[in-house]
């Protein structure tokens, strides 16, 4: 079973979306773990544009890199370049890859301007984990 991490400064949005992306399209196949390198909270518009699409991570937490670091990983995805300059080595990670996304918690307004964000951002998100899993079907390595 490939295990995934994926890393974000506050494990607060992109890196919870791609966490519950990457479960959905590897069906039980994938070990997927997330978080970050300041943690905080999941934010409720992360958890409500994932709704959106039928995946549930309002029971997700928001953790710190450190709980992983040792651990072997067979991917480890940074999801913004502040996570990709902060990261420790994972000595066990195979593959390291960063897809840099804007940050959808930057975004001030009114509530829909900010879940349309996180929509946006969920989508281009879905989008990388698509790719990602069709080239692992295809034996193919993931970018």
């Amino acid at each position: 079973m490939k295990r995934i991490l994926v890393l974000c400064t506050g494990n607060s949005a992109r890196s919870q979306m791609g966490e519950g992306l990457f479960r959905h399209e590897g069906a039980g196949q994938w070990q997927v773990e997330s978080a970050g390198t300041k943690p905080s909270l999941v934010r409720p518009e992360a958890i409500a544009a994932m709704a959106e699409i039928g995946i549930d991570i309002s029971g997700h937490r928001s953790k710190s890199v450190n709980e992983f670091v040792g651990q072997n990983f067979d991917y480890v995805v940074t999801v913004c370049d502040n996570a990709r300059d902060a990261c420790p080595v994972f000595p066990g990670a195979v593959n390291r890859l960063h897809w840099s996304f804007e940050d959808p918690a930057s975004v001030q307004g009114p509530e829909a301007q900010r879940i349309a964000e996180f929509r946006r951002i969920r989508n281009q998100i879905h989008e990388r984990v698509r790719t990602f899993a069709d080239a692992l079907k295809s034996g193919n390595t993931p970018l």
